[in-house]
């Protein structure tokens, strides 16, 4: 059974963000499929089926043990895995600064739950 999930009020306005460039970039067509893309990779990542990786591992190993990240299109789906549920950090560019976005990302606190 997929656990709950939840956005931080960061990875709500990248996700703003990346519709909003995607409307002015390829239209509105392709942003609504897109966002539904980032959406359903939460969702995958919630169920458990979604490939994901340790950022420790990959990016730097002084990051937070528990901070993973899923690829999804052109983005990194940065987030926590709890006991009772999973914390979407935030929706990185791959072509972003990685180590310095990732070290930036913080406890998330009070956003809405899925």
């Amino acid at each position: 059974m997929p656990k709950p999930w939840r956005l931080t009020r960061a990875a709500e306005a990248s996700l703003i963000d990346i519709a909003r460039w995607t409307v002015e970039t390829f239209g509105p067509r392709q942003a609504a499929a897109y966002e539904e893309d980032l959406i359903a990779a939460c969702r995958d990542i919630a169920a458990g089926t979604a490939h994901s990786q340790d950022c420790r591992r990959i990016v730097d190993p002084d990051l937070p043990e528990d901070l993973r990240f899923a690829r999804a299109g052109e983005h990194f789906v940065v987030f926590i895995e709890e006991a009772q549920q999973i914390i979407v950090l935030d929706f990185l560019h791959s072509r972003s600064d990685l180590p310095r976005r990732l070290a930036n990302l913080s406890a998330p606190r009070g956003d809405r739950d899925h």
